[in-house]
């Protein structure tokens, strides 16, 4: 999730906010990660403020359902970011440096997750916080975050290893790893039920898999590989684009071939069914939906990600998104305005939409201003040395 992480923040201006992105960043990276907050932003916008049970039939289906298309392409950019921004770097004689920042990434991150878990559950008692802060118990709205801080703790001692892997082995880890996954999910007894939720996820409590989830990162690493070399000549760019389309096609297919009554289970699905852990038709629907969305970014490439850089600048800053977000959504909205069962779901909607504009407002000067301040430390140390 963290998106400053994977190269240089963009360069925003006072006068000009949604200025064009930075020569050398890849705008379908930002696009696709901010599609992917944006849908995030949507369902927790509405489902903050009321329960599933009050979301009108079209809300359920087809809005709500959508969202659950931001999971999966949110672990799928991260693999791709770190596959543009750190793999071709792991060789590299500052490769420790650039490994302990993915770390200190890691640990703000996490600093992030617990502040924000004390937001989510401060209305249900100090005693709730205190057991989702001491892993006895998780949060629902912020706690992707928890997968993230963890990974970054131990992903970036796997990136050598996986530069040096060979081909043929890199292309068949996602099947591997969640092979392994469904072995030691029905295989493996865990003395802590937190700790396996954290490595393969637990019916009874909600959070994202290290394992579970690491097969969607490895293909994000893997397709990442692909753009880097590709991102440059259009017609390997929009080769790509079309394989990954193509590919998210055939999974949505194939959903619709076992779901047998799909509005049913589209219903369930927007319900979370099947999210934790991931349940088949669950996966189907959300990966492929996923791909299609990230192919269509990569087709448009920086060129869309101008035209949309609202969305560019939201996924730019991922981690800045997630705290504004949450933050309006349980301190503004539920703890000021007593929003919470108190709206129809059409305003909720309304919110969720102005939400996003709110969000891409507060980042664009929040990134001009901390390009400044690297400027000036720049200066400063460049006339130190004269």
């Amino acid at each position: 999730m963290p998106a400053d992480s994977t190269a240089a923040p963009v360069a925003a201006t006072a006068a000009r906010p949604l200025a064009a992105p930075r020569a050398g960043r890849i705008g379908s990276i930002d696009l696709a990660r901010g599609l992917a907050v944006c849908l995030m932003i949507v369902s927790h916008g509405t489902n903050g403020l009321m329960p599933y049970a009050d979301f009108p039939d079209w809300g359920q289906v087809p809005v709500h359902v959508l969202t659950k298309f931001s999971s999966s392409l949110f672990f799928i950019v991260f693999g791709i970011a770190l596959a543009v921004a750190f793999v071709p770097k792991t060789g590299a004689a500052d490769w420790p440096q650039r490994r302990n920042h993915l770390i200190r990434r890691g640990l703000l991150v996490l600093l992030w997750y617990k502040l924000l878990t004390a937001v989510e559950l401060w209305d249900r008692g100090p005693e709730a916080v205190v057991d989702a802060l001491l892993y006895r118990s998780f949060p629902s709205f912020v706690e992707i975050l928890g997968f993230y801080a963890i990974a970054l703790l131990w992903i970036p001692w796997l990136l050598p290893l996986w530069a040096r892997t060979p081909a043929l082995l890199r292309w068949a880890s996602p099947l591997l790893v969640g092979g392994l996954w469904w072995w030691i999910s029905g295989h493996v007894d865990f003395d802590s039920r937190p700790l396996r939720a954290i490595l393969v996820e637990d019916h009874e409590l909600y959070t994202w898999g290290q394992l579970s989830r690491l097969p969607l990162v490895l293909l994000g690493l893997l397709v990442g590989g692909l753009l880097r070399c590709w991102n440059g000549e259009t017609r390997g760019r929009l080769l790509l684009a079309a394989g990954i389309t193509v590919a998210g096609a055939g999974l949505l297919a194939a959903f619709a071939t076992l779901a047998g009554d799909v509005h049913a289970v589209l219903v369930e699905i927007g319900r979370n069914h099947g999210k934790h852990p991931p349940g088949l038709l669950f996966s189907l629907f959300s990966v492929g939906g996923a791909l299609v969305l990230l192919g269509l970014c990569v087709a448009g490439g920086n060129v869309l990600a101008s035209w949309l850089r609202p969305l560019a600048i939201v996924g730019s800053d991922s981690l800045m998104a997630f705290i504004v977000h949450i933050s309006v959504i349980f301190l503004l909205l539920r703890g000021t305005f007593g929003y919470y069962q108190a709206v129809s779901y059409e305003y909720a909607l309304l919110l969720s939409g102005g939400l996003i504009l709110v969000t891409a407002a507060w980042i664009a000067p929040w990134q001009a201003l901390r390009a400044r301040l690297r400027q000036a430390r720049a200066h400063g140390r460049d006339a130190h040395a004269a």
